[in-house]
Order: C-alpha cells, then sequence, then structure tokens
C-alpha cells in the first residue's frame, strides 16, 4: 500500500509515518518547503503551495489513498489575517488536492482528513459524541466545520471520505505537553481560571494508531481522536506535577489575565470539550494508553 500525506513533517505526521514504516506501507508526502524533500525507501517527497494552487503531480503515482493533515498551526496569535490564514491553509489544501485528481482523473480510494475537537461547543456538562448535533459557533468550530465540509466533496469522486477529530496530542517535545510542562519544571505550574474545563486528550502514538486502523479498515464518516478517558485542566496539572515530582503552590491563573497576554487565543486554554472516543473503539481499535498517567509517564520520564 502507498499513502500520499500532507503535513507529514509536523507532530501528528511524523508520528504517522513512523507507523507506516513498521508496518511496510510506502509514503509519498507533500511539503512546502523543498529543503525537506527527500527520497529513502518507501519515502519520498513532493513540492506543492497550496496558496499558488501548485502540486508536484507525480506525486499521486501509485497511491491508493490520502492522509491529509495540512494547515497553519492554531498556536501563532490570532490577528485577523492570521485567523485568516489558519482557515485558508485548510481549504486551500483540499481543493488543490481534489482539482489535481479531476484533472489528472487519478483513481484515489479514500480520503482521510484531520479535523479538530473544537468543533463541538464550549461545555463542562456534555460528553460529545460523533453524532452531535451542535455545532461551536467560536472560530474553532467554524475553523473545523468548514475544514470537513471541503473534505466530504471528495466523496463527489467515488472516494471513502473519514474525518478525524483531533483533541489535546500528547507528545514530548512538541504541542501542548511541552509548554504545559515547563513552568511546573521550574515551580511556577498552576491550572487556567476554574480548571474544570475538560481536556480530551491522546498520545501521539494511540492517534497515529487511529488514522492507520481507518486506513486499514476502509473505514467511512467522522471519529474522535482521543483517549477514553479525558480530565479537567487541573486535573491534567496536577498529574503533570506528580510525574516531574514539583510542587503546586500558585492559585489558578486568571481567564482575564490570559486573555490580556494572548488575545482572543487564549479560548484554547480555557474551552471545554468532554469528547467520547467509543466509536473508534467499537470498530476494533485498541488505545495503548488509556489512562493520562501511563502516557505522561512515557512522555516526561
Amino acid at each position: 500500500m502507498k499513502v500520499l500525506i500532507t503535513g507529514a513533517t509536523g507532530l501528528v505526521g511524523n508520528a504517522i509515518v513512523a507507523q507506516c514504516k513498521k508496518q511496510s506501507i510506502s509514503v509519498h508526502y507533500l511539503t512546502t518547503s523543498k529543503e525537506k524533500i527527500e527520497t529513502t525507501e518507501n519515502y519520498k517527497g513532493f513540492y506543492w503551495n497550496p496558496a499558488k494552487q501548485e502540486i508536484d503531480k507525480s506525486c499521486f503515482e501509485g497511491v491508493d489513498a490520502i492522509i491529509n493533515l495540512a494547515g497553519s498551526p492554531i498556536s501563532k496569535r490570532w490577528t485577523k489575517s492570521y485567523k485568516q490564514n489558519i482557515l485558508n491553509s485548510r481549504l486551500q489544501s483540499l481543493q488543490l488536492l481534489k482539482t489535481a485528481i479531476v484533472d489528472e482523473n487519478i483513481d484515489i480510494k479514500q480520503l482521510i482528513s484531520a479535523s479538530a475537537i473544537g468543533i463541538y461547543p464550549d461545555s463542562k456538562i456534555n460528553y460529545y459524541e460523533e453524532g452531535a448535533s451542535s455545532i461551536s459557533l467560536g472560530f474553532l468550530g467554524e475553523v473545523a466545520e468548514s475544514w470537513e465540509k471541503a473534505a466530504d466533496e471528495f466523496s463527489d469522486l467515488g472516494m471513502v471520505v473519514t474525518k478525524i477529530r483531533i483533541g489535546l496530542v500528547m507528545d514530548s517535545k512538541e504541542g501542548a505537553l511541552p509548554q504545559m510542562a515547563k513552568p511546573i519544571r521550574f515551580g511556577v505550574g498552576a491550572a487556567f481560571g476554574s480548571g474544570l474545563q475538560w481536556q480530551s486528550w491522546i498520545h501521539k502514538r494511540d492517534l497515529a494508531g487511529i488514522f492507520l486502523h481507518v486506513l486499514e479498515h476502509e473505514l467511512e464518516g467522522v471519529f474522535n481522536g482521543v483517549a477514553p478517558n479525558p480530565v479537567t485542566n487541573l486535573e491534567l496539572t496536577k498529574a503533570i506535577a506528580k510525574t516531574l515530582d514539583k510542587p503546586l503552590w500558585l492559585p489558578n491563573i486568571p481567564k482575564l489575565a490570559m486573555k490580556l497576554v494572548l488575545g482572543e487565543m487564549h479560548v484554547l486554554l480555557f474551552e471545554s470539550q468532554r469528547v467520547c472516543s467509543k466509536k473508534i473503539i467499537d470498530t476494533g481499535f485498541v488505545h495503548r494508553f488509556v489512562n493520562l498517567k501511563p502516557a505522561l509517564d512515557d512522555l516526561l520520564q
């Protein structure tokens, strides 16, 4: 089997590529940086520029499925122009892929596209399954909804379309966990706001495993990419401190303070989505890291 991966050099992409190599799945990947193009056994890079709608169409050669992770990171300050960039980068990537597939009359079986649990409304009470009818009215909800609609258009090409709504991805070097662990290591860590907002997390290897499980079984539709046991922000903060054997003595950080520092992006720290993983489990997927403590032990010790 051969897959084409966009965003292959990012946190999630790297984890998926690593598992592809273990399972002898050949990888073609698209990158906007010509310096990142390399060719090794079962791993070959190709240049593209979604903003200019440019792509090396030889990237599709022999490809059975596409794993789409492309999009500008949401962890940079949300100016008006950067918010537009966040949205455009996701929609332009999918539009370029679709246009190229149609123009070249390429036969590809499946599109597996990233999405985000930010599509669900902020709530400390609700427990969200994939069939939830309400959509967040905030910026992240708008992005995720538009992203999924763009992915759904690939079904017009006879492709199986799957969307993975990704939660808080746990990694030792990239993403949110190192940023949360850093102040705790120096003894100045604290929970955010009430600390009662839900954090639906997942270990990066389990998330990569979900993508490949969906690929192997040609599963269609929407699946939540989260671990079975979400925790509150306070529980997560305490668990990181315990894993690092560091004290927590500061009061919780007020929401207003973080809004002044981060602007609109502060919602990443304070919005609450308690998300269910039952649907992917019912297909036979088994999480390696079901609970938070073993995941933190694996990543931080």
